[in-house]
């Protein structure tokens, strides 16, 4: 992908900022309400095995099916868009995940495991119009901002989300997180309906010759950028599953974990808008692949042992990664996709993104149960070699990359 250039100073990066469409502030300003009430699924588990009465076992069957579900809409919620518009989509999927929500409290246990992969389906859908969506309205080359706009947004609010939820849970109960989660997610269609205009022509979803797979096959780049980045993913997510089970057994306590994920969360609002407009300029894959390595690196630390320092160290070196790859990797199958593939290339990569959620508890999970001095060598080798990866597919990138216009498929009202 050619490089652009520019200043990288302070004025113009507030100037980019500044020059982003309309529909971008709309649609981070709506996902950020939205986000601070998106609790439910942080607190499922428990609410599963507190007031729903399951065994832990009943209720891991259940969250997990709801992740597939999660998985499944992000990987296919792109097709929706293509072929019916991403707006259209977006309202559904909102409507029927914020539909269920309310329900879901007063139906009965035995049917959760069929409800709620529908709902966490409908919610990944809403991710990957969201993503097409800024993506068919920012020019190609300057989708890095929007989406670091959009991953602020949605950081900032899940910052406030889970606080508030346990703040819900305790005072309240546990039936108003589902109902407030809901309520907002209906509102956030009702909002998304007002401020975004009716889809485009019907020529920017015109089916290309060869279909999805003849697509990629014309970008390599990205075929090799996918597969590093469910792999990244995987190892990326231990952090959610087995890292806490790890400084458990080494006598660190909860109040640590928390800590040291707040470092997580205090340096991506920080620094990611910044370093993405920074960076801006840079070649992507080289962001992207360094970025891999970095987590692959923030991993490695674990291998001294278990203390705060290196829980810390890795945190850090791993939220240091996660800032450096994941907007220009979003961007990077953007400005890739021709424009009537948008939303399944974001299908794409919104499911690859967000794989290691089923993914990384199993195999984690089972390498630390068998082997557990190999799983943080093994996550370490892995990111590395998907950085590897993703650095050696740079001369793989076509120059036209940078050159198909976007469709101005929604715009504020």
């Amino acid at each position: 992908m050619a490089e652009r250039n520019g200043t990288g100073d302070g004025a113009g990066s507030t100037g980019a900022l500044r020059a982003l469409p309309r529909t971008v502030w709309l649609l981070a300003a709506g996902g950020f309400a939205n986000m601070v009430v998106s609790f439910t699924f942080v607190y499922l588990f428990v609410y599963l095995t507190g007031p729903r009465g399951l065994s832990a076992a009943a209720a891991g069957t259940i969250a997990g099916a709801g992740g597939l579900g999660l998985v499944a809409g992000n990987f296919t919620g792109g097709w929706f868009g293509d072929r019916f518009g991403h707006r259209r989509t977006l309202l559904t999927g909102s409507a029927v995940s914020g539909a269920g929500l309310l329900a879901l409290p007063v139906l009965p246990t035995s049917v959760l495991l069929l409800v709620l992969p529908v709902l966490q389906y409908a919610a990944g859908t809403v991710r990957a119009s969201n993503s097409a969506l800024v993506a068919v309205a920012v020019p190609p080359g300057d989708r890095r901002q929007g989406f670091a706009v959009m991953r602020f947004a949605g950081n900032a609010g899940f910052t406030i989300g889970p606080v508030l939820g346990a703040f819900i849970a305790t005072h309240w109960s546990y039936a108003w997180l589902f109902r407030i989660d809901g309520l907002g997610s209906l509102l956030f269609a009702a909002y998304a309906a007002k401020v975004l205009t009716a889809d485009g022509p019907r020529s920017s979803r015109t089916v290309a010759r060869g279909g999805l797979w003849a697509a990629l096959r014309e970008r390599p780049a990205v075929l090799v950028l996918l597969p590093a980045i469910v792999v990244v993913d995987t190892v990326y997510r231990q952090q959610y599953s087995v890292l806490p089970v790890f400084l458990a057994d080494h006598g660190i306590g909860t109040g640590v974990y928390g800590a040291v994920l707040a470092i997580n969360g205090g340096l991506i609002l920080a620094l990611e808008v910044v370093v993405t407009m920074a960076l801006r300029d840079r070649a992507p894959l080289r962001i992207i692949g360094t970025g891999l390595l970095l987590v692959g690196a923030g991993f490695a630390a674990l291998v001294a042992g278990a203390s705060v320092v290196t829980t810390v160290v890795m945190m850090t070196v791993v939220t240091a990664g996660e800032i450096l790859y994941k907007t220009p990797a979003t961007a990077f199958v953007a400005d890739s996709a021709p424009p009537e593939y948008q939303g399944r290339f974001q299908s794409l990569y919104a499911g690859a993104s967000t794989s290691g959620t089923v993914l990384a508890p199993p195999l984690g999970g089972a390498l630390y149960q068998s082997a557990p001095g190999l799983l943080w060598p093994v996550c370490a080798c892995l990111a590395v070699l998907a950085g590897l990866a993703a650095l050696a597919a740079g001369p793989l990138t076509a120059p036209r990359a940078e050159k198909s216009s976007p469709v101005p498929e929604a715009v504020g009202g």
